[in-house]
């Protein structure tokens, strides 16, 4: 049997998880958390962990030279890299508002990059 410690990101609190696996890698047990969010938390990152990803994009014919932008949902750890290669090389056009489509369906994993900061 494996344990992993961890600390928590759901919330403010940073609880110190312990997270025991059985051979095969199932999750037998997640122990130290004070609220549900913990036990959630601690099964995804020891089975399937992922992340949301922020960055910034080149805008054209703007009012600022480029916006913030993140993945609409959490992707899989492993893409982050590619995901970001993607992002360095794309450029939006004027205009763009919050919630638009920068990026769509990044890295082929079914989550759109999008805008956080207008550029008018």
């Amino acid at each position: 049997m494996a344990v992993i410690q961890l600390t928590c990101i759901s919330c403010p609190l940073g609880c110190p998880l312990t997270v025991e696996t059985d051979g095969a890698g199932q999750v037998v047990s997640v122990t130290g958390n004070t609220c549900k969010r913990g036990e959630v938390y601690g099964r995804k990152e020891v089975t399937a962990p992922t992340r949301t990803v922020t960055s910034t994009v080149r805008v054209e014919g703007g009012s600022v030279p480029v916006i913030s932008v993140r993945t609409k949902t959490d992707i899989p750890k492993e893409k982050i890299f590619p995901c970001m290669e993607e992002i360095r090389k794309a450029v939006a056009q004027a205009p763009v508002h919050i919630g638009d489509v920068v990026v769509e369906n990044v890295c082929g994993t079914g989550v759109d990059v999008i805008a956080t900061k207008d550029a008018l």
